[in-house]
Protein backbone atom coordinates (compact mmCIF):
# COMPACT_ATOMS: atom_id res chain seq x y z
CA UNK A 1 0.00 0.00 0.00
CA UNK A 2 0.98 3.75 -0.94
CA UNK A 3 2.23 5.33 2.70
CA UNK A 4 0.70 8.27 3.95
CA UNK A 5 -3.20 7.95 2.97
CA UNK A 6 -4.18 10.72 6.00
CA UNK A 7 -2.33 13.04 2.61
CA UNK A 8 -4.36 11.07 0.03
CA UNK A 9 -1.14 9.06 -0.90
CA UNK A 10 0.40 12.37 -3.13
CA UNK A 11 2.47 15.36 -2.27
CA UNK A 12 -0.05 17.92 -3.66
CA UNK A 13 0.44 21.07 -1.21
CA UNK A 14 -3.38 22.24 -1.70
CA UNK A 15 -5.92 19.59 -2.30
CA UNK A 16 -8.94 19.53 -4.60
CA UNK A 17 -12.10 17.65 -3.95
CA UNK A 18 -15.27 17.48 -5.18
CA UNK A 19 -18.27 18.49 -2.92
CA UNK A 20 -21.97 17.37 -3.13
CA UNK A 21 -22.16 15.49 -6.31
CA UNK A 22 -23.86 12.51 -4.80
CA UNK A 23 -27.50 14.81 -4.81
CA UNK A 24 -29.06 15.82 -7.03
CA UNK A 25 -28.49 20.00 -8.17
CA UNK A 26 -25.94 19.29 -6.18
CA UNK A 27 -25.32 21.87 -3.33
CA UNK A 28 -26.88 24.83 -5.90
CA UNK A 29 -30.48 25.51 -5.94
CA UNK A 30 -31.36 26.20 -9.06
CA UNK A 31 -33.93 25.39 -11.70
CA UNK A 32 -31.67 25.44 -14.70
CA UNK A 33 -32.35 22.83 -17.83
CA UNK A 34 -28.47 21.86 -17.13
CA UNK A 35 -28.85 21.53 -13.49
CA UNK A 36 -27.09 18.19 -12.13
CA UNK A 37 -29.25 15.37 -11.83
CA UNK A 38 -26.56 12.68 -9.51
CA UNK A 39 -27.84 9.92 -11.81
CA UNK A 40 -25.50 6.96 -11.83
CA UNK A 41 -23.78 7.34 -15.21
CA UNK A 42 -22.79 11.04 -14.39
CA UNK A 43 -21.35 10.41 -10.88
CA UNK A 44 -19.30 7.77 -12.76
CA UNK A 45 -18.25 9.59 -15.47
CA UNK A 46 -17.87 12.61 -13.39
CA UNK A 47 -15.36 10.28 -10.67
CA UNK A 48 -13.52 8.99 -13.96
CA UNK A 49 -13.04 12.79 -15.08
CA UNK A 50 -11.45 14.09 -11.41
CA UNK A 51 -9.00 11.23 -11.30
CA UNK A 52 -7.78 11.48 -14.74
CA UNK A 53 -7.04 15.31 -13.93
CA UNK A 54 -5.83 14.86 -11.01
CA UNK A 55 -7.60 15.89 -7.92
CA UNK A 56 -7.37 14.25 -4.64
CA UNK A 57 -11.08 13.37 -3.16
CA UNK A 58 -14.45 13.41 -3.70
CA UNK A 59 -17.18 14.33 -0.64
CA UNK A 60 -20.97 13.38 -0.76
CA UNK A 61 -23.17 14.72 1.27
CA UNK A 62 -25.41 12.73 3.99
CA UNK A 63 -28.83 13.69 2.83
CA UNK A 64 -32.08 11.73 3.00
CA UNK A 65 -34.94 13.67 2.10
CA UNK A 66 -35.15 16.82 -0.14
CA UNK A 67 -36.34 20.50 0.26
CA UNK A 68 -39.04 20.39 -2.36
CA UNK A 69 -40.15 23.08 -4.53
CA UNK A 70 -40.27 22.42 -8.08
CA UNK A 71 -36.92 20.76 -8.43
CA UNK A 72 -37.12 18.82 -5.01
CA UNK A 73 -33.34 20.10 -4.05
CA UNK A 74 -31.71 17.54 -3.12
CA UNK A 75 -34.38 14.60 -3.68
CA UNK A 76 -32.28 12.20 -5.40
CA UNK A 77 -29.44 10.96 -3.60
CA UNK A 78 -27.20 8.20 -2.92
CA UNK A 79 -26.41 6.54 0.52
CA UNK A 80 -22.93 7.36 0.68
CA UNK A 81 -21.09 4.37 1.59
CA UNK A 82 -22.54 2.25 -1.59
CA UNK A 83 -21.94 5.41 -3.88
CA UNK A 84 -17.73 5.90 -2.48
CA UNK A 85 -17.77 1.83 -3.09
CA UNK A 86 -19.17 2.33 -6.58
CA UNK A 87 -16.98 4.92 -8.03
CA UNK A 88 -13.70 3.18 -5.83
CA UNK A 89 -13.83 0.24 -8.41
CA UNK A 90 -14.22 2.88 -11.16
CA UNK A 91 -11.09 5.02 -10.34
CA UNK A 92 -7.78 4.42 -9.39
CA UNK A 93 -5.92 7.49 -7.56
CA UNK A 94 -8.95 9.76 -5.70
CA UNK A 95 -9.76 8.87 -2.39
CA UNK A 96 -13.80 9.06 -1.93
CA UNK A 97 -15.42 9.57 0.90
CA UNK A 98 -18.66 8.48 3.02
CA UNK A 99 -20.96 11.23 4.87
CA UNK A 100 -21.96 8.65 7.65
CA UNK A 101 -24.63 9.78 10.65
CA UNK A 102 -23.32 8.29 13.24
CA UNK A 103 -26.70 8.02 15.09
CA UNK A 104 -28.82 6.17 12.07
CA UNK A 105 -25.74 3.70 11.79
CA UNK A 106 -25.46 0.65 13.36
CA UNK A 107 -21.15 1.00 14.62
CA UNK A 108 -21.02 -2.93 13.80
CA UNK A 109 -22.35 -2.83 10.73
CA UNK A 110 -20.80 0.60 9.66
CA UNK A 111 -17.50 -0.81 10.63
CA UNK A 112 -18.20 -3.63 8.13
CA UNK A 113 -19.46 -1.37 4.97
CA UNK A 114 -16.45 0.81 5.35
CA UNK A 115 -14.10 -1.88 5.14
CA UNK A 116 -15.55 -3.43 2.51
CA UNK A 117 -15.17 0.36 0.55
CA UNK A 118 -11.76 0.66 2.10
CA UNK A 119 -10.53 -3.16 0.28
CA UNK A 120 -12.13 -2.08 -3.14
CA UNK A 121 -10.50 1.23 -3.01
CA UNK A 122 -7.26 -0.10 -1.85
CA UNK A 123 -7.26 2.72 0.53
CA UNK A 124 -8.83 5.47 -0.62
CA UNK A 125 -12.24 5.04 1.43
CA UNK A 126 -12.50 8.18 4.16
CA UNK A 127 -15.15 8.87 6.35
CA UNK A 128 -16.99 12.25 7.22
CA UNK A 129 -18.72 11.91 10.46
CA UNK A 130 -21.81 13.77 11.06
CA UNK A 131 -24.18 13.67 13.75
CA UNK A 132 -27.12 15.64 11.46
CA UNK A 133 -29.64 18.28 12.44
CA UNK A 134 -32.19 17.48 9.87
CA UNK A 135 -35.70 16.67 12.24
CA UNK A 136 -37.44 15.44 9.07
CA UNK A 137 -35.19 12.56 7.89
CA UNK A 138 -34.44 11.50 12.02
CA UNK A 139 -38.17 11.03 11.94
CA UNK A 140 -38.06 8.85 8.76
CA UNK A 141 -35.51 6.63 10.61
CA UNK A 142 -37.69 6.36 13.65
CA UNK A 143 -34.43 7.50 15.78
CA UNK A 144 -34.76 10.37 17.90
CA UNK A 145 -31.80 12.78 18.23
CA UNK A 146 -30.47 14.15 21.18
CA UNK A 147 -29.07 16.53 22.99
CA UNK A 148 -26.07 18.67 20.75
CA UNK A 149 -23.55 17.63 23.89
CA UNK A 150 -24.94 14.02 23.77
CA UNK A 151 -24.69 13.66 19.67
CA UNK A 152 -21.18 14.07 20.41
CA UNK A 153 -20.63 11.92 23.05
CA UNK A 154 -22.64 8.96 21.22
CA UNK A 155 -20.50 9.89 18.17
CA UNK A 156 -17.48 9.53 20.36
CA UNK A 157 -18.19 6.34 21.59
CA UNK A 158 -19.40 5.17 17.87
CA UNK A 159 -15.82 5.66 16.65
CA UNK A 160 -13.77 4.48 19.31
CA UNK A 161 -15.51 1.26 18.84
CA UNK A 162 -14.83 1.56 15.16
CA UNK A 163 -11.65 1.68 15.54
CA UNK A 164 -11.36 -1.09 17.49
CA UNK A 165 -12.82 -3.04 15.17
CA UNK A 166 -10.39 -1.90 12.52
CA UNK A 167 -7.71 -2.89 14.53
CA UNK A 168 -7.86 -5.58 17.30
CA UNK A 169 -7.82 -9.18 16.51
CA UNK A 170 -9.21 -10.64 19.82
CA UNK A 171 -13.17 -10.34 20.16
CA UNK A 172 -13.53 -7.60 23.23
CA UNK A 173 -16.26 -6.17 25.00
CA UNK A 174 -17.66 -2.68 24.81
CA UNK A 175 -19.75 -0.81 27.48
CA UNK A 176 -20.41 2.91 27.10
CA UNK A 177 -23.03 5.33 27.81
CA UNK A 178 -24.60 4.71 25.09
CA UNK A 179 -23.44 1.57 23.45
CA UNK A 180 -23.29 -1.94 25.00
CA UNK A 181 -21.46 -4.47 22.54
CA UNK A 182 -20.01 -7.93 23.42
CA UNK A 183 -18.02 -10.03 22.22
CA UNK A 184 -17.45 -8.11 19.01
CA UNK A 185 -14.71 -9.08 16.20
CA UNK A 186 -14.78 -7.56 12.68
CA UNK A 187 -12.49 -8.94 9.66
CA UNK A 188 -11.10 -8.33 7.49
CA UNK A 189 -9.68 -5.05 8.56
CA UNK A 190 -9.07 -2.01 6.38
CA UNK A 191 -6.78 -1.98 3.87
CA UNK A 192 -3.07 -2.30 4.95
CA UNK A 193 -4.19 -2.64 8.48
CA UNK A 194 -4.48 1.48 8.84
CA UNK A 195 -7.84 3.46 9.39
CA UNK A 196 -9.28 5.53 7.21
CA UNK A 197 -8.86 9.22 7.16
CA UNK A 198 -11.17 10.97 9.10
CA UNK A 199 -13.01 14.09 8.78
CA UNK A 200 -15.77 16.30 10.80
CA UNK A 201 -17.06 19.50 10.57
CA UNK A 202 -18.80 20.39 13.52
CA UNK A 203 -18.70 24.38 13.87
CA UNK A 204 -19.61 23.99 17.84
CA UNK A 205 -17.07 24.09 20.30
CA UNK A 206 -18.10 20.34 21.21
CA UNK A 207 -17.72 19.86 18.02
CA UNK A 208 -14.45 21.65 17.01
CA UNK A 209 -13.41 19.49 20.19
CA UNK A 210 -14.56 15.91 18.89
CA UNK A 211 -12.15 16.51 15.83
CA UNK A 212 -9.43 17.32 17.09
CA UNK A 213 -9.33 14.22 19.62
CA UNK A 214 -10.46 11.88 16.71
CA UNK A 215 -10.28 13.29 13.23
CA UNK A 216 -7.37 14.17 10.44
CA UNK A 217 -8.97 16.95 9.25
CA UNK A 218 -11.40 19.17 9.66
CA UNK A 219 -13.54 21.62 7.55
CA UNK A 220 -14.47 25.18 8.41
CA UNK A 221 -15.42 28.10 6.81
CA UNK A 222 -12.94 30.51 4.99
CA UNK A 223 -14.03 34.58 5.01
CA UNK A 224 -12.43 36.11 2.13
CA UNK A 225 -13.13 39.45 3.65
CA UNK A 226 -10.60 38.79 6.66
CA UNK A 227 -8.18 36.37 5.90
CA UNK A 228 -6.07 37.24 8.77
CA UNK A 229 -8.50 35.57 11.00
CA UNK A 230 -8.60 32.45 8.91
CA UNK A 231 -5.56 32.11 8.96
CA UNK A 232 -5.23 32.49 13.19
CA UNK A 233 -7.68 30.51 13.18
CA UNK A 234 -6.35 27.80 11.28
CA UNK A 235 -2.64 28.33 13.34
CA UNK A 236 -4.56 28.06 16.52
CA UNK A 237 -7.07 24.65 15.78
CA UNK A 238 -3.62 23.08 14.32
CA UNK A 239 -1.78 24.02 17.41
CA UNK A 240 -4.58 22.49 19.83
CA UNK A 241 -4.06 19.38 17.89
CA UNK A 242 -0.52 19.13 18.58
CA UNK A 243 -0.70 19.71 22.34
CA UNK A 244 -2.75 16.63 22.41
CA UNK A 245 -0.15 15.01 20.55
CA UNK A 246 -1.91 15.08 17.51
CA UNK A 247 -1.82 16.29 13.96
CA UNK A 248 -4.91 17.10 11.91
CA UNK A 249 -5.27 19.07 8.67
CA UNK A 250 -8.10 21.89 8.07
CA UNK A 251 -10.35 22.20 4.75
CA UNK A 252 -12.44 24.34 3.14
CA UNK A 253 -15.89 24.46 1.18
CA UNK A 254 -17.06 26.65 -1.57
CA UNK A 255 -18.66 26.78 -5.32
CA UNK A 256 -16.67 27.24 -8.47
CA UNK A 257 -17.72 29.28 -11.45
CA UNK A 258 -14.81 29.04 -14.11
CA UNK A 259 -15.26 30.52 -17.43
CA UNK A 260 -12.61 31.89 -20.10
CA UNK A 261 -13.46 35.73 -18.83
CA UNK A 262 -14.85 37.19 -15.60
CA UNK A 263 -18.22 38.26 -17.30
CA UNK A 264 -19.27 35.32 -18.70
CA UNK A 265 -18.40 33.51 -14.87
CA UNK A 266 -20.50 36.57 -12.74
CA UNK A 267 -23.04 36.57 -15.10
CA UNK A 268 -23.53 32.82 -14.84
CA UNK A 269 -23.11 33.13 -11.13
CA UNK A 270 -25.56 35.87 -10.73
CA UNK A 271 -28.22 34.29 -12.64
CA UNK A 272 -28.35 31.13 -10.87
CA UNK A 273 -28.96 32.85 -7.55
CA UNK A 274 -31.34 35.13 -8.19
CA UNK A 275 -33.56 34.09 -11.15
CA UNK A 276 -32.84 30.89 -11.32
CA UNK A 277 -33.03 30.05 -8.13
CA UNK A 278 -35.70 27.44 -6.62
CA UNK A 279 -37.65 29.82 -4.02
CA UNK A 280 -39.60 26.59 -2.84
CA UNK A 281 -37.03 24.47 -1.70
CA UNK A 282 -35.25 27.86 -0.24
CA UNK A 283 -38.72 28.29 1.95
CA UNK A 284 -38.56 24.70 3.30
CA UNK A 285 -34.91 25.13 4.00
CA UNK A 286 -35.69 28.28 6.15
CA UNK A 287 -39.03 26.76 7.95
CA UNK A 288 -37.13 23.49 8.68
CA UNK A 289 -34.63 25.99 10.78
CA UNK A 290 -37.95 28.14 11.93
CA UNK A 291 -37.55 30.84 9.68
CA UNK A 292 -41.21 31.92 8.57
CA UNK A 293 -42.60 35.37 7.70
CA UNK A 294 -44.58 35.75 10.59
CA UNK A 295 -41.81 35.44 13.02
CA UNK A 296 -38.72 36.68 10.83
CA UNK A 297 -38.89 40.84 9.85
CA UNK A 298 -35.98 40.48 7.44
CA UNK A 299 -37.69 37.29 6.23
CA UNK A 300 -37.06 38.12 2.92
CA UNK A 301 -33.47 39.10 3.04
CA UNK A 302 -32.57 35.84 4.72
CA UNK A 303 -34.77 34.21 1.49
CA UNK A 304 -32.18 36.13 -1.13
CA UNK A 305 -29.31 34.91 0.98
CA UNK A 306 -30.10 31.26 1.13
CA UNK A 307 -28.78 30.18 -2.19
CA UNK A 308 -25.24 32.16 -1.34
CA UNK A 309 -24.94 30.07 2.10
CA UNK A 310 -26.00 26.85 0.91
CA UNK A 311 -22.78 26.96 -1.62
CA UNK A 312 -20.41 27.93 1.03
CA UNK A 313 -17.38 30.42 -0.30
CA UNK A 314 -18.37 32.02 -3.72
CA UNK A 315 -14.89 31.30 -6.70
CA UNK A 316 -15.99 33.08 -9.60
CA UNK A 317 -14.24 34.47 -12.62
CA UNK A 318 -11.36 33.59 -15.40
CA UNK A 319 -8.78 30.54 -14.73
CA UNK A 320 -6.71 33.44 -13.35
CA UNK A 321 -9.48 34.97 -10.90
CA UNK A 322 -10.29 31.41 -9.57
CA UNK A 323 -6.52 30.42 -9.37
CA UNK A 324 -6.07 33.90 -7.47
CA UNK A 325 -8.72 33.00 -5.14
CA UNK A 326 -7.57 29.63 -4.19
CA UNK A 327 -4.26 31.10 -3.41
CA UNK A 328 -5.80 33.12 -0.64
CA UNK A 329 -6.85 29.97 0.88
CA UNK A 330 -4.04 28.33 0.81
CA UNK A 331 -2.34 31.45 1.84
CA UNK A 332 -4.31 31.35 5.10
CA UNK A 333 -2.75 27.85 5.79
CA UNK A 334 -5.94 25.77 4.70
CA UNK A 335 -5.08 22.36 3.26
CA UNK A 336 -7.66 22.23 0.81
CA UNK A 337 -10.86 22.68 -0.40
CA UNK A 338 -14.19 20.44 -1.31
CA UNK A 339 -15.86 22.77 -3.77
CA UNK A 340 -19.21 22.02 -5.68
CA UNK A 341 -20.46 22.86 -9.60
CA UNK A 342 -23.76 23.74 -11.40
CA UNK A 343 -22.68 20.32 -13.79
CA UNK A 344 -19.77 18.47 -12.74
CA UNK A 345 -19.06 16.46 -15.84
CA UNK A 346 -19.67 19.73 -18.06
CA UNK A 347 -17.43 22.02 -16.16
CA UNK A 348 -14.59 19.48 -15.13
CA UNK A 349 -12.74 19.42 -18.39
CA UNK A 350 -12.39 23.10 -18.53
CA UNK A 351 -10.56 22.98 -15.24
CA UNK A 352 -8.54 20.57 -15.93
CA UNK A 353 -7.29 22.37 -19.27
CA UNK A 354 -6.91 26.35 -17.56
CA UNK A 355 -6.94 25.69 -14.17
CA UNK A 356 -4.95 22.83 -12.98
CA UNK A 357 -1.65 24.35 -15.04
CA UNK A 358 -2.25 27.57 -13.47
CA UNK A 359 -1.75 25.86 -9.54
CA UNK A 360 0.76 24.14 -10.81
CA UNK A 361 2.97 27.36 -11.58
CA UNK A 362 1.59 28.62 -8.23
CA UNK A 363 3.35 25.87 -6.25
CA UNK A 364 -0.05 24.36 -5.30
CA UNK A 365 -0.01 21.06 -6.62
CA UNK A 366 2.73 19.04 -7.60
CA UNK A 367 3.29 18.72 -11.46
CA UNK A 368 1.07 16.84 -13.47
CA UNK A 369 2.31 12.96 -14.29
Amino acid sequence: MKPDRYKMYNTNPFKLGLFGANCSSGRAINTLPERWLADWDSCETMAKLADDIGFDFILPIGRWKGYGGPTNFQGSTFETVTWATGLLAHTKRITVFGTVHAPLFNPMVAAKQMVTADQVGRGRFALNIVVGWNEPEFQMSGIRQRDHGDKYDYCEEWITAIKRMWSEDEAFDFHGKFLEMNGVVSEPKPHGRTAPLIMNAGQSPVGKSFALRNCNGFFTSFKEHDVKKSAEFVASYKAEARAIGREIDVFTQGHVVCRPTRKEAEDYFRYFTTEAVDFGAVEESLRLKGFTRANTPDYDERRRMVPLMNIGYPIVGSPDDVAEKLGRIHGAGIDGIGFSLVNYVTELPFLGQELMPRLEKMGMRAPAA
